[in-house]
C-alpha cells in the first residue's frame, strides 16, 4: 500500500508539472510589441532627434523632459546581448542627465547631452 501511494504521489507530480510548462508561463504580455535590436536602436534614435529637434526649436522644461522620457523608454526594448545591454546602459545614463538638466531648465546642455546620447545609440548598431 505505501508503494502504491508513492507512485501514485509521483504520477500526480509528473502530470501537474506537463499539465502547467513553463513555456506557458513565459509568454510575454498580450499587446505588447517588441522590437528586433536594429528597429528598437532605430525608433530611439528617432526620438531623441524629436528631442533635439524640439530643443532647438525653444522647447523647455518638463515638456523636453517628457521627450527625453520617452526615448529613454523607448530603449528598454534593445535587448541583443549582455555587450549591448552596458552599451545601452552607458547611454541611457546621458539620456537620464539630459532629462535632468532639461527639467532644471539647461536646455543648451540637454541638448548637447542629446547629440552625444545619439552617437552613442548609433554606435549600438556595430555591437549587433
Amino acid at each position: 500500500m505505501k508503494m502504491l501511494k508513492k507512485i501514485l504521489l509521483a504520477s500526480l507530480i509528473a502530470a501537474s508539472m506537463g499539465a502547467v510548462s513553463t513555456s506557458a508561463m513565459a509568454e510575454t504580455d498580450k499587446g505588447r510589441v517588441t522590437y528586433a535590436p536594429a528597429d528598437a536602436i532605430n525608433n530611439v534614435s528617432a526620438k531623441i532627434k524629436v528631442a533635439i529637434d524640439a530643443a532647438a526649436s525653444g522647447t523647455q522644461g518638463d515638456a523636453l523632459a517628457d521627450l527625453i522620457k520617452d526615448a529613454s523608454d523607448l530603449s528598454k526594448e534593445i535587448n541583443a546581448n549582455d555587450k549591448v545591454d552596458r552599451a545601452r546602459a552607458s547611454a541611457n545614463n546621458v539620456l537620464k542627465s539630459a532629462k535632468k538638466l532639461a527639467q532644471e531648465g539647461k536646455t543648451q546642455e540637454a541638448e548637447e547631452a542629446l547629440k552625444e546620447a545619439a552617437k552613442k545609440f548609433e554606435a549600438l548598431k556595430s555591437l549587433i
